[in-house]
């Protein structure tokens, strides 16, 4: 436990350090979020789990189901990414994300970069300014076409960089 109270301060010193968010020039148009700053960025490991399903044409398709992911600074576990989408600190700091922009990633193979609202937030720490989570830099992550078995779960694996920022 005493391992996670001292890589949280450390986040706030690098969140600090790193001054207002510059990145915003080179993003899409649709996730940029001008005029906020940089509260805390982390490089994400995990899946994006799929469900086979039937579409609306009533084919069998791997339909997205939730993300499990864990949240990476300095090499070292910060916090989880689950479903909702929720991403939570070790500090208890936690906030839910509702997508209002998009743009593709890098290669076919790749899950879009996302722009999310807070929608709600949980506990006191790191996370409790923030206003806006951004997913960029996305690798693979994508998993398409059509699947056997209704129920059947299958998971593509992922990383990606989440940017929590803050208006003002």
């Amino acid at each position: 436990m005493s391992i996670i109270k001292f890589a949280v301060p450390s986040l706030l010193l690098l969140a600090a350090m790193a001054g207002p968010a510059s990145a915003a020039e080179t993003l899409p148009e649709a996730i940029a979020a001008p005029g906020e700053s940089l509260v805390l960025s982390v490089h994400a490991e995990g899946a994006q789990v799929y469900e086979c399903k039937a579409g609306t044409d009533g084919k069998l398709a791997w339909a997205f189901r939730e993300p499990i992911a864990t949240l990476l600074s300095e090499g070292k576990t910060v916090g989880r990414h689950y479903a909702g989408p929720n991403w939570e600190l070790a500090d208890s700091s936690a906030v839910v994300g509702k997508a209002i922009g998009n743009a593709p990633g890098a290669t076919p193979a790749d899950i879009a970069w996302l722009k999310l609202e807070v929608a709600s937030r949980r506990g006191s720490g790191v996370l409790t300014p923030v206003t806006t989570v951004q997913r960029i830099n996305t690798h693979g992550g994508k998993l398409e076409g059509s699947c056997d078995k209704a129920g059947e779960f299958k998971s593509a694996p992922y990383s990606a960089e989440y940017v929590f920022l803050k208006k003002g």
